[in-house]
């Protein structure tokens, strides 16, 4: 057997805020949340399964110099839905790496929008084709790696 990804935990600064994001802007649904031993947290799914935990843990923001996550990639159905996203985050006010979707490198079919959440986290939702002719940030190497 293959080991897959069963779902995503992150730390964040402000629950209240990190979960209206994900829950509000991204769509994810709210499955349960908590409190123990002073730490909130919030249960977030698709739908179907859980997919991301959000704990209310840390400090600071994100710190893309340290050893851990580079960035955390999500996959859409199809680039017009990539596009929908790009449109909630940007009314948000995400503040994002590249302007609109991108290849992740020159001709190849896949590709997404790459911004960050209110703590920093660095996010990427994508599709594996249907970005055709997206300019690409970089040649050869994977846009994710660059931002």
């Amino acid at each position: 057997m293959t080991l897959r990804t069963g779902h995503i935990g992150l730390n964040v600064t402000d629950l209240d805020r990190s979960l209206a994001f994900y829950r509000d802007v991204l769509g994810f649904a709210l499955i349960g949340e908590g409190e123990e031993e002073g730490r909130r947290y919030a249960f977030l799914g698709d739908g179907e399964s859980l997919v991301l935990t959000l704990w209310q843990q840390a400090e600071r923001p994100y710190d893309g110099g340290r050893a851990g996550l580079h960035h955390l990639a999500l996959e859409a159905d199809s680039v017009e839905r990539v596009e929908e996203y790009e449109r909630a985050l940007r009314a948000w006010g995400a503040d994002f790496a590249y302007e609109g979707v991108v290849a992740h490198h020159e001709g190849a079919a896949s590709g997404g929008i790459f911004f960050h959440d209110p703590d920093g986290t660095r996010l990427e939702i994508s599709v594996p084709s249907g970005a055709e002719g997206a300019p690409a940030p970089s040649r050869t190497a994977p846009a994710c790696g660059f931002f």
